[in-house]
């Protein structure tokens, strides 16, 4: 037989828990003993570590958002930042609000103690409680310019990287206009802003397409209840209108977008007389009432065709003259040159229009309506109203702000609208 192979040593087992004469039983394992610094026994409380330094805010950076493209990542970025600045001066007005409170609280139970009303007791109290609001107030201060900063500089990111359909119209953006190969998630129909940041504009962006139609209002403006219109308010309606018309056609791509006009007193022919020269409007229809009965019958009717074949599945059914675009339906000076049936017809498209694509941009002063009387409330209620001149009356769902709408212009000086127009023609042109 083989002589046997020598064993291995074996493994060396740590030995169990001692009891050193006259102490206690050591539970801590051999192997952890030199994780503990020297001196320390390893399951002291450990020592606080010093608070870190104070971590300067990141640099803000465009399209910093959720979202499936550049598009619409920048949309949600600019969507918060209305919120973030909607809740940063609501907590600042809740906080000047509070201290106005406590401190009229505080005066208020000074004199009711007859024993401190008079005498030097009282003037300390009020120098006290103005302290203390004073204190508040600047505490609310300092948190506010420090959101607003952080605003600031996001928006001078942002605002250069918008695309054409949320760039204002001073952007350089416009300048290496193309017209688009397909629409745009969302357009920009001006900046709001609020009295606490008036060098802060954050841009208004509503999604495409219009779910509401817009009212351009010629009347009064809510910040001069009272007073006589503005002079020359119609004519800025009657500009801003046909601005809102060519960045909806600049930002569909060719053959997207048919605008409808129906000015049936004329009083907006100098405004749209660019769009109309270079052939960005439907044919324009005869004069007065029956070029309004007429455009409205052919939109009703289409509304009505398209709505059968989306509920019966049958979109290859449509009629084959049948324009298949966005149709953006201007009606300037209303209700002039409307009937009670015209003014039905319009009702029944602002509700049922935009859902086959068809959308509403009125011009009005509400007062000329004023003989409808109720019947047009709907209607009113029903359209999303703004202003050619800056104006406090859009309230957001949130806090309740009352924001200023700032409608959007064109530089003083800047050709950028007639390159505008130009290209959007030229892409509309056949065989181009």
């Amino acid at each position: 037989p083989l002589p046997a192979a020598p064993r291995p040593d074996p493994e060396p087992v740590p030995a169990g828990p001692t009891t050193p004469a006259g102490g206690r039983v050591d539970y801590t394992h051999p192997g952890r003993r030199s994780a503990a610094p020297a001196g320390r026994h390893p399951y002291a409380t450990p020592t606080p570590a010093a608070p870190a330094p104070p971590v300067a805010p990141a640099a803000p950076v465009a399209g910093d958002a959720s979202g499936w493209s550049m598009e619409e990542r920048l949309h949600n970025q600019v969507w918060g930042m209305f919120e973030d600045l909607a809740r940063t001066v609501a907590s600042y007005r809740g906080a000047v609000e509070f201290a106005e409170d406590r401190r009229e609280r505080e005066l208020d139970a000074v004199l009711d103690d007859p024993r401190s009303r008079t005498g030097r007791g009282v003037a300390d109290a009020r120098a006290a409680a103005s302290e203390r609001y004073e204190t508040l107030v600047a505490r609310a201060q300092e948190a506010l310019d420090r959101d607003l900063a952080q605003l600031a500089a996001e928006s001078r990111v942002v605002e250069p990287a918008l695309p054409p359909a949320l760039a204002g119209w001073e952007s350089p953006v416009w300048h290496a206009y193309r017209p688009p190969e397909q629409p745009p998630l969302s357009v920009r129909l001006g900046d709001l802003g609020l009295p606490e940041a008036p060098e802060l504009r954050i841009p208004m962006l509503v999604r495409l397409p219009l779910e509401r139609g817009l009212w351009i209002d010629a009347g009064r403006l809510s910040d001069g209840e009272g007073e006589s219109r503005p002079a020359g308010l119609r004519a800025l309606a009657a500009g801003s209108a046909a601005l809102h018309a060519t960045r909806l056609l600049a930002v569909h791509p060719p053959g997207g977008l048919t605008v409808h006009l129906l000015d049936p007193a004329g009083s907006g022919a100098a405004a749209f007389a660019g769009l109309r020269n270079a052939g960005l409007l439907a044919p324009a229809p005869p004069a007065g009432a029956a070029g309004v009965a007429e455009v409205l019958e052919r939109l009703t009717r289409r509304v009505d065709l398209v709505q059968m074949a989306v509920r019966g599945g049958a979109r290859e059914a449509l009629p084959p003259g049948l324009d298949t675009a966005e149709q953006l339906l201007v009606v300037h000076d209303f209700p002039r040159g409307f009937d009670d049936r015209a003014v039905t017809r319009l009702r029944y498209l602002a509700d049922e229009g935009p859902a086959v694509g068809v959308h509403l941009l009125l011009v009005a002063d509400r007062d000329d309506a004023a003989g409808y009387g109720p019947l047009l409330d709907p209607l009113w209620r029903g359209l999303l109203r703004i202003t050619p001149l800056p104006d406090r009356h859009l309230a957001d769902p949130w806090v309740h702000h009352l924001w200023t709408f700032t409608p959007p212009c064109v530089p003083t000086g800047s050709a950028v609208l007639e390159t505008v127009v130009g290209a959007t023609a030229r892409a509309r042109r056949p065989g181009r």
